[in-house]
């Protein structure tokens, strides 16, 4: 079976840099990863052109849209697509992050997650292709597994360090 596939579809190269987190840490399960280009803005044609590619590509998958400012972006490929979509904008400073509001509230009837961290974006993608993945949620198991010992090797650092 081929592998699952996150689609990262950024509003502007501006982005780029903040979805190659996503990517790395998305490759880091064992995903494979596609970062695309288009603004449901300026180019709403390209957008739906990439999502019916996208759809039509069988393999399970998760859409995961970066996009500033009016983060159009993902109520319009959520509302277009069966996966599920989550919504990762970049940090920003503009309108005192008041922007951030683009992206907490949809219409009725589009519901993309939200989340900030790139990261922890990747790994609900993770966590969503692992439902139907094996070897995807043997890999999140995995990770929880390292963060877990972690945080009791830290923990027992100072306990030590305190005796």
């Amino acid at each position: 079976m081929d592998s699952p596939l996150v689609v990262i579809l950024m509003g502007s190269k501006a982005d780029l840099a903040h979805c190659q987190k996503i990517a790395e840490a998305a490759q880091g399960f064992g995903l494979e990863t596609a970062l695309r280009i288009g603004s449901a803005h300026k180019t709403p044609e390209h957008v739906l052109g990439l999502l019916r590619q996208y759809e039509a590509d069988p393999r399970p998958k998760v859409y995961i849209t970066v996009a500033g400012r009016s983060n159009a972006l993902s109520g319009f490929t959520d509302g277009l697509v069966q996966a599920p979509v989550i919504a990762c904008p970049p940090p920003s400073e503009s309108f005192g992050g008041a922007d951030i509001y683009s992206s907490l509230r949809m219409p009725s009837g589009i519901a993309p997650a939200l989340v900030l961290d790139p990261a922890n974006a990747a790994l609900l993608a993770a966590k969503i292709l692992g439902l139907s993945q094996p070897q995807v949620q043997a890999k999140v198991a995995q990770f929880q597994q390292q963060q877990a010992a972690k945080i009791l090797s830290d923990d027992q650092s100072l306990i030590t360090d305190n005796e």
